[in-house]
C-alpha cells in the first residue's frame, strides 16, 4: 500500500495541476490509494458559489483554475465521482478537502462539511485573524515569541471547538515562514501536548507532511527535518496517538508521492507503527 493523502490540483487556488493527470501520474508511480484535499481558506477567499453560474464556468475556462476563490464545490465533487468511476480498476481515489480553519470561520466550514459526503478532512491552520502566514502579514508587529505562541493558541481553539475533520495538518506549519529562525520546543511543548490530548481523545489524528524536504526544513542541528518534528511525532506517540495519515502536499507533477516512503521509515524508528488512509470519515489502518 503505497498512498498519499495530501493532494492538490486546479481546484486550488494555488496549482494548475488537472485532477484527470494528477490520477495518471499516481497509477504511473505506483500510488494505490490517493485523496484530493484541496484548498478551502473562509476569511480571506470567497467561494464560487457566491458567483452566479455564469462568471463561475467563465473563471474557470480562462485560467483553468480556481485563482483567488475556494474550490469550485459542484464541479469537484463531479469531476471526483468520474475519475472514481473512470479508474476504480487502477487505483482507489478519495475525496476530501483542507480546510485552512480559524476559530471564527467555523460556522462556514460547518455548512461545507455537512453539505457534502466527504471521505477525509485536513484541517490545517494557514492564516490567524485572517492574516496569512507566507506574507508575513501575521508575524508583521509580533515578536517570535508572540506569533509563535498565538498560533498554537489558534489551533488549541480549533481542536476544541470543530470536531469534523480527520487529521491535524502540518501541524508545525508555522516554523516553515519562521525568519527569526527555528523556535524552541520546549517553549511550546506544553501547548502542543494540550492540542494532541485533545486530537487523540477526539479520535482524529495529525499527519506527516513530507513537503517538508523540499521547503527545507532543518532541525536544530542542521539535519532534515519532518512536519511536523520529530519531537511533535514522539509526543504524539508517547500520548497514545495511533491515526497518521502521510502526504505529499503536491502541487505539481514532481511534487506527487515524493518522500513518503523514506519518511515513513523515519515513523517506524520513531515507533509509529501504522499509517492510515480513509473512507467516509473512517480511519483504515496498514502496517508501515
Amino acid at each position: 500500500m503505497y498512498s498519499d493523502f495530501h493532494v492538490h490540483t486546479y481546484y486550488s487556488d494555488d496549482s494548475g495541476y488537472p485532477m484527470e493527470d494528477v490520477v495518471k501520474d499516481a497509477i504511473k508511480k505506483g500510488i494505490t490509494d490517493i485523496c484530493f484535499t484541496d484548498h478551502v481558506d473562509y476569511g480571506i477567499k470567497p467561494d464560487q458559489n457566491e458567483l452566479t453560474d455564469e462568471v463561475r464556468l467563465a473563471i474557470r475556462s480562462v485560467v483553468k483554475y480556481t485563482k483567488d476563490y475556494n474550490v469550485d464545490y459542484p464541479a469537484y465533487v463531479a469531476e471526483i465521482k468520474s475519475l472514481q468511476e473512470k479508474y476504480s480498476d487502477k487505483i482507489n481515489i478519495r475525496m476530501g478537502m483542507e480546510f485552512g480553519l480559524q476559530v471564527h470561520t467555523i460556522p462556514q466550514f460547518q455548512k461545507l462539511y455537512d453539505s457534502y459526503d466527504f471521505d477525509f478532512i485536513i484541517m490545517s491552520c494557514h492564516q490567524v485573524e485572517d492574516k496569512e502566514f507566507w506574507r508575513q502579514d501575521f508575524q508583521k508587529g509580533r515578536t517570535q515569541d508572540e506569533y509563535n505562541q498565538r498560533y498554537y493558541d489558534e489551533i488549541l481553539g480549533q481542536v476544541k471547538n470543530f470536531h469534523d475533520y480527520s487529521v491535524l495538518g502540518h501541524l508545525d506549519l508555522i516554523s516553515r515562514y519562521d525568519k527569526a529562525g527555528l523556535y524552541p520546543f520546549e517553549k511550546v511543548k506544553n501547548k502542543i501536548t494540550e492540542i494532541l490530548k485533545i486530537v487523540i481523545a477526539d479520535g482524529k489524528g495529525i499527519e506527516i507532511n513530507t513537503s517538508s524536504v523540499r521547503y527545507g526544513i532543518k532541525d536544530k542541528d542542521g539535519n532534515s527535518e519532518l512536519t511536523p518534528s520529530k519531537e511533535i511525532l514522539k509526543l504524539y506517540k508517547e500520548l497514545g496517538g495511533r491515526i497518521l495519515t502521510i502526504g505529499s502536499d503536491s502541487h505539481a507533477p514532481d511534487h506527487l508521492g515524493t518522500h513518503i516512503k523514506e519518511q515513513l521509515a523515519v515513523a517506524k524508528e520513531i515507533g509509529l507503527t501504522e499509517i492510515c488512509t480513509f473512507e467516509k470519515m473512517t480511519p483504515v489502518f496498514h502496517k508501515i
